[in-house]
C-alpha cells in the first residue's frame, strides 16, 4: 500500500483536503474572536489592532502548507505569530502556530524534524532567562509555561508520532522482505526437489529401458527365434522390474505427502544390491560382449546419502557402458579409506561409435556430478589412456560425514 505521505510529498502544489478544513476552520474561529473583541491582550509598540487580521489570514495560508511544504509553512508562521503577539495575540493565531510547529516535526525534512524540538527548547529557555532579567515578577513562569506548550509540546509530540510511523513503515517493510526470502526459499526448495525427483527417475528407468531398446533392436536385426525368445525374456523381464522401481518411488512420494509412515517398501537402494545389479548388467550386455566384474572385496558402509549416491553412480555408469561401451570388461571398485571416504571407478571399453546403442537423454553426467557435489565431493568422467587402449573412466570421490571422520 502506498504511504499517504508519499502521495502529499509529490504534489506539493495540491493541499490536503484536511489541512484545507484545519485552515479554513482557524479562520473562522480567528474571525469570531476578532468579532467578539476577545484578544489576548492590548497592542504592543503603538501598532493597530486590524494588524492581528493579518497574522491571522497569514496563518491560516501557512496551515494550508503544513503537509505539502512544512519548512515554508513554518517559515511563514514565525514572523505571524510574532506580529500577532505584537498586536493584540488571537488564541487562534497561536493554536494554529502549534499546529504547524508539529506538523512542521511529522512531515518535514528527517534533519529538520531532529533540529525542530532542539530549538524550541533552546527558544523556551532564552526565552525564560529574558523575561526573568527584565521583568521580575512571578507571571514569568506562566509565561514560559505557555512558551512550552506553543512549542515544544508540540514539536515533541510530532517527533514522538514521527518515530512510531517510521517504526511501523520499518516493521513493515521487513515483514515484506521477510515474506519475499520465505518465497524465494520455498521456491529453492521446490526446484531442488524437483531436480533431486528427475535423477530419481532417471536412474531407476534409464538402465532398464536402455537394456529393452537394445534388447529389441537386436530382436529385429537377428533372425533366429530363440535369441529373439531370448531377447523378449530380458525385455519383459526389465520391464517388470522397471514398473515395480516405479511403484515404488511412487508409494514413497505419496506416503511422504501423506505424512504417514506406510508401509511401503523403501525406494532407497543399498550397496549390498550390486551384485544383483551386476547381474542384470551382464544379462543385458551379453549380446554386445560386454562382461561385468565387481571389485568390492569388503563392502563399505557408509551414511545413507553416500550409500545412495555410491549406487546410483554405479547404475548409471553400466548403463552408460551398455549404451555406448566397446565389448569387453568393466570393472566396478569401491574403496573406503580409513577416515570413511569412499571412492567409486567403473571403467568401461571405450568405442568411439558414432551414435548409442540406445537412445538416452543426455542427463546422465549430468546427475552424477549434481549428485556429487550436494556431497561436496569430486566427480570426473571421460575417456584415459591405458596399456589395454583407451577406456572410459568415472570416477567419484565421496567425502566422509564429519561424525565418521572424527570418530
Amino acid at each position: 500500500m502506498p504511504d499517504p505521505t508519499a502521495r502529499i510529498l509529490a504534489a506539493p502544489g495540491r493541499p490536503h483536503r484536511l489541512d484545507v478544513l484545519v485552515a479554513g476552520g482557524g479562520l473562522l474561529c480567528g474571525l469570531l474572536l476578532w468579532t467578539l473583541r476577545l484578544h489576548g491582550g492590548p497592542p504592543q509598540f503603538g501598532l493597530p489592532a486590524w494588524l492581528t487580521l493579518v497574522s491571522l489570514t497569514a496563518m491560516s495560508g501557512a496551515e494550508l502548507l503544513r503537509r505539502t511544504a512544512p519548512p515554508a509553512a513554518l517559515a511563514v508562521a514565525l514572523p505571524a505569530l510574532a506580529l500577532d503577539i505584537c498586536s493584540g495575540t488571537l488564541i487562534a493565531t497561536v493554536l494554529m502556530f502549534t499546529d504547524v510547529v508539529y506538523a512542521a516535526v511529522l512531515y518535514g525534512p528527517p534533519a529538520a524534524a531532529r533540529r525542530i524540538p532542539l530549538y524550541c527548547v533552546l527558544v523556551t529557555v532564552l526565552a525564560t532567562v529574558v523575561l526573568a532579567a527584565l521583568w521580575h515578577d512571578p507571571q514569568v513562569v506562566m509565561f514560559s509555561i505557555a512558551i512550552a506548550l506553543g512549542t515544544i509540546a508540540p514539536a515533541w509530540t510530532g517527533a514522538i508520532i514521527r518515530n512510531h510511523r517510521d517504526a511501523a513503515q520499518a516493521a513493515r517493510l521487513r515483514a515484506e522482505q521477510t515474506a519475499l526470502l520465505a518465497e524465494m526459499d520455498r521456491t529453492q526448495a521446490v526446484a531442488g526437489e524437483r531436480a533431486r525427483m528427475a535423477r530419481e527417475l532417471h536412474d531407476l528407468v534409464a538402465g532398464h529401458l536402455s537394456a529393452i531398446a537394445i534388447h529389441a533392436t537386436a530382436a529385429q536385426s537377428i533372425d533366429d527365434p530363440a535369441a529373439t525368445r531370448e531377447a523378449l525374456g530380458v525385455i519383459r523381464e526389465n520391464s517388470v522390474q522397471g514398473l515395480a522401481e516405479m511403484r515404488r518411488l511412487i508409494g514413497l512420494l505419496r506416503t511422504a505427502k501423506a505424512g504417514g509412515d506406510g508401509d511401503e517398501p523403501a525406494a532407497t537402494p543399498t550397496l549390498d544390491g550390486l551384485e544383483a545389479l551386476l547381474d542384470r548388467a551382464r544379462t543385458n550386455g551379453a549380446a554386445s560382449g560386454l562382461s561385468f566384474v565387481l571389485d568390492a572385496p569388503r563392502l563399505p558402509k557408509p551414511v545413507a546419502p553416500v550409500e545412495l549416491a555410491a549406487y546410483r553412480i554405479v547404475q548409471e555408469s553400466l548403463t552408460n557402458a551398455l549404451k555406448h561401451a566397446a565389448p569387453g570388461e568393466v570393472l566396478v571398485r569401491l574403496v573406503q579409506d580409513g577416515d570413511g571416504a569412499l571412492t567409486v571407478t567403473v571403467r568401461s571399453p571405450y568405442d568411439d561409435r558414432p551414435g548409442p546403442r540406445a537412445p538416452g537423454s543426455g542427463a546422465g553426467l549430468t546427475g552424477m556430478r549434481e549428485r556429487i557435489a550436494l556431497l561436496g565431493g569430486e566427480f570426473a568422467a571421460g575417456p584415459e589412456s591405458a596399456p589395454a587402449g583407451t577406456v572410459w573412466l568415472v570416477r567419484a570421490a565421496l567425502p566422509a560425514p564429519e561424525e565418521e571422520a572424527h570418530r
